[in-house]
Order: C-alpha cells, then sequence, then structure tokens
C-alpha cells in the first residue's frame, strides 16, 4: 500500500475530543512494530543447553537491528557466534525456497546436537536440521505419521521386537509376527477385518520379546469437510479439497487392546469394563520384568481419568490410578506453556514401585507420590493455593524435584512462574527464583547448573546461570537495553488487577496507552480477547510489541477472567459447558475498576475483537453483554461449538452434546445482537470450519440484523492480514470515535496486482 501520497491530503470528519482520524495515522500505526522491533540490544529470545556441555547457545536482539545466535561457556564467560549466519541462511533459503535473511533467521527452540555438527529447530511447526558441516538443511522427518491406511495393510512397514529376532506387521488387516531372517511366519489373528482391524502403529512389545499388545479397532464415523478455493493461484478454475475433521457428537473409533503370547501363539483376552467408552487410549507401556503393561483410559467426556494394570500372564485389568472430576479432568500433557498447557503428568519409579503423579484433587495442581502396586496416595508432595507449572527434572537416586509453579508468592501476579525444588516426600521446598518476575528455567545435562531467563512485560529479560546446589551465581551472560526503544516512543503496557465476581479473587490484565496520550482527554477502550480455557493468554514476559489500535487514539487492553488456565480448578471451571462465559462478569469488573481511577479511560465506547475462540467471545460480547460492549470483531469465530473441531469442544463443552451447546452458541442467540458488528472469516480455515460464520451470518440476516461481513479468498485461520487489519481498524474508528475513515480507493495510485 502506498502511504506516502497520505501526507499530502486532508481528511475531515466530525469533531470529537480528538483530532480526526488522519492517514498519516494509519500508517504509523501499520508501521509500529516494525518501527520498535530493531531498537533493542541484547534480549535474549531463546536458550537452550548445549547437549552434554557447560554452554548455552541462545539468540538476541543485535546492534543494528535483528537477532544473532551465540555460544557462551557459562564458567568463563566466553561468547562467540554459534555458527555462520550467512551460510546458514544461504542453507535455508534453497531449502525452503523462502527468502531467510542473516539476522531474521527464522528458528525456534533451536539446539546443538551430536557434538556441535547438528543444528536442530522449529520453522513454525515443522522440525527442522541443518548439518553444520556442509550447511545442508532439510526437514526431519523422524516421528512423521505414515497414515492409517499404511498402517493396516502394508507389509513393508514393520515394528521389531527388542531382541530384533521377530518384527510385528499387519497383513489383511490382521496381526502377523515373522522372524527377522524371513523363515518362520505367525499369524497370531484371524478376526481382523477392514471394519475391525489390528493397528500396527500401537504394537508395543514387552521387553523380554515374548509378548505384544496390539489395539484392535472399530472404525467410527470420519467426517471430512469441504473447501471452496475460489482463487487457486495456479489455475482460473476453483479447487474443493477435503481434510478430516471429527465434530463433537461424532461416533470415534473404538480400540481394544488385544494380548498375544508368542510361546503359544494365542491371543490373552483382556476385559474391557474398566475402559468402555474411550475418548483415547494412550499407547501401552510394559513394566520391566514383564509382569504386565499399563495405559491410559480418557473416557469420552473428560470426567475419568484412569491408569489401567494389565497382568502380562492373565490379561486381568485393574484399575491403578483414577482421576474423576465433576465438571472435566485436563487431560493434556502438563507443559511450561502458558498459552496451552494441560494437567497430566505421570512418571514411573523403579519400574512401577512408586508413580510421580499429578492431580487437581484438593482444587489446584499438584503433585503426589503415589504407591505404584495400589495406586493410592503414600503422600502429597506440592500443596498450597498456587499451581504446579511443570516438573523440570527428577533424581530418583536422591528422591528429588526439580519444578516450575505460579501463585507461591504473596502480593506478586500470580501468572509469574518460578523455579523450586522439593524432595519426594514434601519437604525442602526451595525457590530457586526469588526476583520478581517471570522465569524460565533450565537445567544442564549432568543437572549441575541451570540457566534464568527472566523479565517482565516493563522489564527486559536477564539471563544469569546458577549452581543446582546452592542457587549460587555462576555468571550474568545477558541484560537487555532498552534505551534506543524508549527513546523512540515505546511504552511497555500497563499491568492491572482488581477482583473478579466473586470479590476475592484477582483478575489480571494490562493496557496499552495511545502513543500520543493525553491525560485530560478521554479514550475509547477495545479488548483484544481470547478467553481459551487451554492456556492463560495476557503477555506476563518481555516483548516489544505493540498495539497498531493505540496509534489511533485507543487504548487497548488484554485481560485473564475466570474459565482461563493456570489458576486454581475452580477458577478453571467456570467455562465447564459455558464457553459463552468468557469471564465476562470478571471482565467488566476490571474495566469499571480501572475506569474509576483513570478518568480518560472511557468505558461508554467500549470495543473488543477476538480471533477463533476469541471471535466466539467478541461476538457473544454483543449478544449477551450489549449495554457494556458496543462494538465487535470476530474472526474465525468458532460460533457453535458443535460445528468446531471435537478435541477442543468436547473437553470444555462435553459429551454427549447437550442443551449447553445451543446455550453458548452464537448461531441460536444471533437474533440477540445489538451494538455493531464484524465477521471475518478466510475460506480456506482448516482450524474452525468456515461455515461457522457463515451459519451465524445466515441467522443474523434472517433476524434482520445490519453487520459487515469480511471474506478473504484463500484465506486460513486468523485472515485478513494486513487488508483485514485496516478493516478492524477503519470499523473502531468509525463505530467508537464516531470518524469517517479515508476514503482508501480515491487516496491510493491504482495498481494492476
Amino acid at each position: 500500500m502506498r502511504y506516502a501520497a497520505f501526507a499530502v491530503l486532508a481528511f475531515i470528519c466530525v469533531q470529537t475530543s480528538f483530532s480526526a482520524v488522519t492517514p498519516n495515522d494509519y500508517e504509523r500505526a501499520a508501521k509500529l512494530n516494525e518501527k520498535y522491533g530493531d531498537l533493542t540490544e541484547n534480549v535474549v529470545r531463546g536458550a537452550n543447553w548445549v547437549q552434554g556441555e557447560h554452554v548455552l547457545l541462545y539468540d538476541k536482539t543485535v546492534a543494528g537491528g535483528g537477532h544473532q545466535f551465540f555460544l557462551a561457556d557459562v564458567e568463563t564467560g566466553k561468547k562467540e557466534l554459534a555458527f555462520d549466519h550467512h551460510r546458514l541462511t544461504v542453507a535455508l533459503s534453497a531449502a525452503t525456497h523462502e527468502e531467510v535473511k542473516p539476522r531474521q533467521l527464522p528458528l525456534r527452540d533451536a539446539r546443538l546436537e551430536d557434538h556441535r555438527s547438528i543444528l536442530a529447530f522449529r520453522i513454525g511447526y515443522t522440525p527442522w536440521r541443518c548439518d553444520l558441516k556442509s550447511y545442508a538443511c532439510k526437514r526431519d522427518e523422524d516421528g512423521a505419521d505414515g497414515g492409517r491406511e499404511s498402517s493396516r495393510n502394508n507389509e513393508h512397514r514393520t515394528v521389531a521386537s527388542p531382541d530384533w529376532k521377530w518384527e510385528a506387521l499387519v497383513a489383511n488387516f490382521n496381526l502377523v509376527v515373522r522372524s527377522a531372517d524371513g523363515k518362520q511366519r505367525l499369524v497370531l489373528s484371524t478376526d481382523g477385518s477392514e471394519g475391525n482391524y489390528y493397528d500396527l502403529d500401537t504394537v508395543s512389545w514387552s521387553p523380554d520379546s515374548s509378548k505384544l499388545v496390539v489395539y484392535r479397532i472399530r472404525p467410527g464415523y470420519h467426517r471430512t469437510i469441504r473447501f471452496v478455493q475460489s482463487s487457486p493461484a495456479m489455475q482460473l478454475q476453483p479447487l474443493y479439497p477435503e481434510i478430516p475433521y471429527a465434530k463433537p457428537g461424532d461416533v470415534l473409533d473404538l480400540p481394544q487392546p488385544v494380548l498375544f503370547d508368542l510361546g503359544t501363539k494365542k491371543e490373552i483376552a483382556i476385559a474391557n469394563e474398566l475402559f468402555p467408552n474411550p475418548y483415547e487410549l494412550s499407547q501401552a507401556r510394559w513394566w520391566q520384568d514383564c509382569r504386565g503393561f499399563t495405559f491410559e483410559y480418557n473416557q469420552r467426556g473428560h470426567q475419568v481419568y484412569r491408569v489401567i494394570e494389565v497382568d502380562g500372564a492373565t490379561g486381568a485389568a485393574r484399575t491403578l490410578v483414577n482421576e474423576t472430576s465433576d465438571t472435566f479432568v485436563d487431560y493434556r500433557s502438563l507443559i511450561p506453556e502458558p498459552q496451552d498447557t494441560g494437567k497430566e503428568y505421570r512418571r514411573d519409579l523403579a519400574d512401577g514401585k512408586e508413580i510421580l503423579w499429578a492431580s487437581e484433587r484438593d482444587g489446584w495442581e499438584h503433585l503426589y507420590l503415589l504407591d505404584g502396586r495400589t495406586g493410592n496416595v503414600k503422600n502429597q508432595i506440592t500443596r498450597g493455593e498456587w499451581v504446579v507449572r511443570s516438573v523440570d527434572r527428577v533424581d530418583e537416586d536422591r528422591r528429588m524435584i526439580w519444578f516450575s509453579a505460579s501463585g507461591m508468592n504473596a502480593g506478586e501476579d500470580p501468572y509469574f512462574v518460578h523455579a523450586y525444588r522439593i524432595r519426594f516426600d514434601g519437604t525442602g521446598l526451595t525457590s530457586l527464583t526469588p526476583s520478581a518476575g517471570n522465569h524460565k528455567v533450565a537445567y544442564s545435562e549432568d543437572g549441575t547448573l541451570y540457566f534464568d531467563l527472566v523479565s517482565t512485560v516493563e522489564d527486559p529479560p536477564v539471563l544469569t546461570v546458577h549452581r543446582t546446589s546452592d542457587c549460587s551465581l555462576v555468571s550474568e551472560l545477558e541484560r537487555g537495553s532498552v534505551d534506543k526503544l524508549r527513546a523512540a516512543g515505546w511504552h511497555a503496557p500497563e499491568p492491572f488487577h482488581a477482583l473478579g465476581r466473586d470479590g476475592k479473587t484477582e483478575i489480571w490484565g494490562v493496557v496499552w496507552k495511545p502513543a500520543n496520550f493525553d491525560p485530560k482527554k478521554r479514550y475509547p477502550v477495545v479488548e483484544n480477547i481470547y478467553a481459551g480455557p487451554q492456556g492463560s493468554f495476557v503477555p506476563k514476559t518481555f516483548s516489544t510489541r505493540a498495539e497498531p489500535l493505540t496509534e489511533l487514539g485507543f487504548v487497548v487492553v488484554q485481560i485473564d477472567g475466570m474459565g482461563t488456565n493456570n489458576r486454581s480448578k475452580a477458577f478453571h471451571n467456570v467455562a465447564w459447558k459455558n464457553l459463552k462465559d468468557a469471564g465476562f462478569e470478571d471482565r467488566i469488573l476490571w474495566h469499571r475498576a480501572y475506569a474509576s481511577g483513570h478518568p480518560w479511560y472511557d468505558i461508554t465506547r467500549m470495543g473488543i475483537f477476538g480471533t477463533s475462540a476469541g471471535g466466539q467471545s467478541a461476538m457473544g460480547a454483543l449478544l449477551f453483554h450489549p449495554e457494556f460492549y458496543k462494538a465487535a470483531v470476530a474472526n474465525s469465530g468458532c460460533h457453535d461449538n458443535r460445528m468446531d473441531k471435537i478435541w477442543w469442544n468436547e473437553q470444555w463443552m462435553g459429551w454427549p452434546i447437550g442443551p449447553e451447546y445451543s446455550a453458548s452458541s452464537n448461531v441460536d442467540n444471533a437474533w440477540r445482537l445489538k451494538g455493531k458488528l464484524m465477521l471475518v472469516v478466510g475460506e480456506m480455515d482448516d482450524n474452525v470450519d468456515p461455515a461457522s460464520t457463515f451459519q451465524v451470518a445466515d441467522r443474523l440476516e434472517k433476524a434482520n440484523k445490519m453487520f459487515d461481513l469480511l471474506y478473504v479468498p484463500g484465506g486460513k485461520h486468523g485472515a485478513g492480514g494486513a487488508y483485514g487489519q485496516r478493516k478492524l481498524e477503519d470499523f473502531f474508528v468509525q463505530a467508537l470515535h464516531g470518524d469517517r475513515t479515508p476514503d482508501w480507493n480515491a487516496l491510493e495510485k491504482p495498481a494492476k496486482p
């Protein structure tokens, strides 16, 4: 877009408490994050230990803009570039067929392996590996899914026994074992069929190679959704691709574990009374002494989660661990990722003599030591009104756990993550990161050192290394500098908290003020919402990111209301069968509390925008809270949870499908619309079915409700890009400032794309 012409053009609008929003304001908004992105130095973006060494690999911002990767010997403090950035740029550009720049390498979670000869990393979600001797890069294909069909009938795919004497395979939907030399072939099952097949991907051999367990699958309903790709780049005519896409209520595959004894060539029957209705069964895990195996049973509806143990000799099954909830068991793995973490953690000790287990059974996510033979609790390891966020290291010999947690420090943001250690018996709780802030900690391979990367939204990161034994400082490697950033007019978002709907729970958020903030003026407020229960979303670490709407005279806020993750179970439970809630009662109280101390914060002009579940919530604000929210932009919204992907929606809305789905549906409640609404949808959205937006548009039209709809040809989830951002900005300028917006078609020079 050619903004240069905008500066010489006048734009007249209705006078408000502000000067009219001009094309120059839009230009500044578009370039805001580009302007700030290169104005820091020594701001560490990520770090990892080099395999087997007391050396850190990290990337940091550098003078002149961009970022580079460095190696630091943590004992001596010596630093050097980690690799030849120019050669890696050339190699990656060739491998990805995309332009890559030396100071903008798109590497995530970079690690050095094999004596520093291999650089492993991700670009987006795709794993890559680069040989640093030849500088040849390729996608890491290890663990790639071979596909369901290939695991049913493909004698070239096999699973070898631990002693390498046997290979399991599936032929004609049945399980077959053949000797490695090809001289023996044992057909272990004969009941397999296309509608009841043995799945090679689930084969698990006993450590002594005498038995194996495999899942027999009765297929469910394999739904697909089809797209209209209206404007493909390579041809004139549209395309109609389709993808598999299970939705809430669909009939699922039914797995049944089957145990075979190679000595007798017989099946050992396993009754399924303890796991009759699985949403999912985990892969079987044998005990090392071959006495049996375990698997985890996640019951459909996510209110029962069990560890099932099966006797390897008799096939008798018993419940070893039983987690239940009146709402939901968050079965996803406990990982140190605030925006997407579950609560499940299990570590077997001494071949199952004991089990380390995570649970919310006392109302908070904590660690327990279980008797591995009975499943009974030997002792609760951690306890209190705070949350375990990850288990980072376990020393079985010393019976010690190093973990991360949040909410333990009174008077501090309850989302700030700190590192701790504790003994298996619950004694010796020690903080490794006493300073206020959000800490990322990782331990060296030998466990003797840990690095601590700490920051807040206001304070740039500091990278230090400490001894695990006594937390003493080994070295300070980096301290971020933001002097140039602040001199350029950047302002950190302001943290703020207020009491929620229960009158006692703190609700936390942040506020981005306009760049040319004047407390004598009144500013409309726009909330950036994402209320998905899988995580918490208000930023807690340093970033130069600014909200473009602030350049157009808006205050922008982000809040974590009840129903989001990383607080108590009761806090989380608010979302149960009630996604329309989205924490709005807490959000509105938060806004009013902030406005009471800041007269310039105008909650009579309140807007909201969000994407995906945030799109559902943004529209829901106008349906269920129109007395407070006046304008909303809903991008890629899952406007009816029956239309969205099964795993996310049944986790929070439950199964079987009940009336709660309709109660939370923007489609079924479209008739309630008040205020101004813009819907955005990408025709190729493979995350949320685009039909969800079209169905809500259909209901709005039938209810004679006025709204805007931005349809993005070829657009995926979160569609719109720069064009969509400008549409959003125009929408809020008109709806909340009351201004007319530029006539963009008249201002821009015609240019054939």
